[in-house]
C-alpha cells in the first residue's frame, strides 16, 4: 500500500506525509511542472502542465489497496477501478459505494453553475478542516493496513 497525493491543489499534503510517516507508508505526490513542491518524506513526481496529465500519471501508478488523495472524482472513479480508494481534502472516503453519486452531483452541479452563471465560493480553509481530514484519513489508513 501506497499514498498517492493529487498535489497540484491539495491542501492537506502535510497533514498526509505525518500521518503516513507514523505508520511507515510510503508517499508520492504528483504535480505538473508549474507547481513547486518538496518534500523530505515523500517521492515528488512532476508531469507535463497539460490538462490531465497528473491525474493519468496517478492512474497508471495506483495499483489494489492504495490511497488516492484527491479532490477530483473523476480519477477517484479510475483508482476505484483498480480497487484503491480516494479520500477528498475533508476526509470524505470516495469508494465503489458512493463514486456514483459524487460523480453525478459533480455533473449536476456543474450544469447548474453554466445554467445560472453562479459559481460557488469556497470557504476559507480552516484548522478544523485539517484536523477532521487527519482523524478520517488516519483512521482510513489504519482500515488499509490490517
Amino acid at each position: 500500500m501506497k499514498i498517492i497525493i493529487d498535489g497540484d491543489a491539495c491542501p492537506v499534503t502535510k497533514v498526509v506525509e505525518n500521518v503516513s510517516r507514523k505508520y511507515n507508508v510510503e508517499v508520492i505526490i504528483v504535480k505538473n511542472y508549474n507547481h513547486v513542491i518538496r518534500s523530505n518524506y515523500s517521492k515528488v513526481i512532476s508531469v507535463d502542465a497539460q490538462s490531465e496529465s497528473a491525474d493519468l500519471k496517478i492512474a497508471n501508478i495506483t495499483e489494489k489497496g492504495d490511497i488516492v488523495v484527491t479532490q477530483d472524482y473523476g480519477l477517484c472513479a479510475m483508482v476505484i477501478a483498480k480497487d484503491a480508494i480516494g479520500i477528498n481534502q475533508y476526509g470524505k472516503v470516495i469508494n465503489s459505494f458512493n463514486i456514483d453519486m459524487e460523480l453525478y452531483r459533480r455533473d449536476m452541479n456543474k450544469e447548474i453553475r453554466m445554467k445560472h452563471k453562479k459559481y460557488t465560493k469556497f470557504k476559507k480553509r480552516k484548522q478544523k478542516d485539517n484536523d477532521l481530514f487527519e482523524i478520517e484519513f488516519e483512521k482510513l489508513l489504519k482500515e488499509m493496513k490490517h
